[in-house]
């Protein structure tokens, strides 16, 4: 069965308003709703449950950058550990105008989950700037980026927070949060990031591994659920970092791509896109828009082709209880946090969708992160092959211990991958007990 969501969780405001007043809900309280539904389906005490639905700590710091033209401006940033109890926090930095503190925390809340699903011995935490990376120049980046580690450096370190890319930050952008943890502890200390460039002790496979994590939980969704069509076709929402990689392992593999879309829109041809041809017009023209080999479709039309595989690696709430009646898809891979609204999850599972859910399908960064910190912990680095091999160990005994979960107990994916990590984590933080 679905999982439904109570319907109780808004602001305790919200119902002195009178009944007539509809609130949407916040990122944070979307993820306390996840939370409460997993909590009662394992039957989590409401001790564990008050401690678990908040953030163990938030840390708010506004900071001022010089910019090029000598004007100083001074932004806002945050980093956010929602729980510890399985080791140390694990969580990306974003760098996006349009972000505050209530979607780090959920962030930070998903992060733990996360990690707990696919096994790594990490908790979870976020961090994120206000700021359009894209209208700084490479020395204002380089600024603000180091100003923003030295704020949060209270917080982080390789045995207590470890930061990693997100939205808007990449290699580059970790290396400078390296260098200034290491500066300040006078030496080298490259396990304080994740996700860096292999010249200052990064991971061979990290840029590749989300995508790649996402084709290994594909192919093996599609062998449990033995479809049997002669090719299997693909439409990938969102052709950034991720959504290539997927796109080209998922071809390497054998299936068909035959839709792609970006932000300005998409491209379909139900016989199948020439990527290398793509790839060509994508630099040229800076967009998939445009392809002559393709007709153009938006992205909300794109989401509802008839295809075997959808993979929303876009943006969040792109499917959901207005459109889910319409997906076509046999299975959709949840490439973004949230992609599928918790309203449309009842109805796709009603109707026999198969999903992998966000939890799992976009772990495989992360899973390869953790290889980055032991490697760097050790001095003692695997090639690119080995890194592989274990991300497929790892994130398919995740599937199959989630399938598991959600076939005993008769609820979706989604539902069993957030009650096996909850579950996890109130282990952990049980055994561990109440300090003092």
């Amino acid at each position: 069965m679905a999982v439904e969501f109570p319907t109780h969780a808004e602001p305790a405001a919200a119902h002195s308003r009178g009944p007539l007043l509809q609130t949407r809900a916040s990122a944070f309280q979307t993820a306390q709703r996840r939370f409460d539904a997993a909590a009662d389906v394992i039957g989590l005490s409401d001790d564990a449950r008050r401690g678990l639905r908040e953030v163990k700590r938030e840390l708010t710091v506004h900071f001022p950058v010089r910019r090029d033209d000598g004007s100083v401006h001074v932004y806002t940033g945050w980093r956010v550990q929602h729980n510890i109890s399985r080791g140390p926090a694990k969580g990306g930095i974003r760098y996006h105008p349009d972000i505050d503190l209530d979607l780090v925390k959920a962030l930070a809340m998903l992060m733990t989950w996360k990690c707990a699903a696919v096994g790594i011995p990490y908790g979870g935490s976020k961090g994120a700037v206000a700021v359009d990376p894209h209208k700084l120049s490479q020395n204002e980046l380089e600024h603000l980026t180091r100003r923003y580690a030295t704020e949060i450096a209270i917080l982080i370190g390789p045995e207590k927070d470890i930061p990693a890319p997100d939205m808007g930050t990449n290699p580059q952008i970790m290396a400078w949060i390296m260098d200034t943890i290491s500066m300040h502890q006078g030496h080298s200390v490259t396990a304080s990031v994740t996700g860096k460039p292999v010249d200052v002790g990064g991971s061979e496979g990290r840029v590749e591994a989300p995508g790649r994590g996402a084709t290994y939980l594909t192919l093996e969704a599609l062998k449990y659920l033995h479809i049997d069509e002669e090719t299997q076709t693909v439409a990938v929402q969102g052709y950034g970092q991720v959504g290539r990689s997927t796109t080209r392992l998922l071809s390497e593999a054998g299936l068909r791509i035959v839709a792609v879309s970006d932000s300005r829109g998409g491209i379909y041809n139900p016989n199948g896109l020439d990527l290398a041809a793509l790839d060509e017009h994508r630099q040229v023209r800076g967009g998939v828009s445009g392809f002559k080999k393709a007709d153009a479709v938006t992205n909300e039309e794109l989401l509802e082709l008839p295809v075997t595989v959808l993979v929303p690696a876009a943006v969040q709430d792109v499917i959901t209880d207005h459109n889910a009646a319409r997906i076509r898809a046999r299975l959709i891979t949840e490439g973004a946090n949230a992609a599928v609204a918790p309203e449309a999850d009842p109805i796709l599972h009603e109707r026999g969708i198969f999903l992998v859910p966000d939890i799992i399908a976009n772990a495989g960064g992360v899973i390869v992160s953790y290889f980055e910190w032991v490697q760097d912990l050790q001095a003692f680095f695997w090639e690119e092959e080995e890194i592989n091999t274990k991300l497929h160990h790892v994130i398919t005994r995740a599937f199959y211990e989630i399938l598991h979960t959600s076939v005993n107990k008769r609820i979706d994916m989604r539902a069993a991958a957030y009650a096996l990590a909850v579950q996890r984590v109130a282990n952990a933080t049980t055994v561990r007990g109440i300090y003092p």
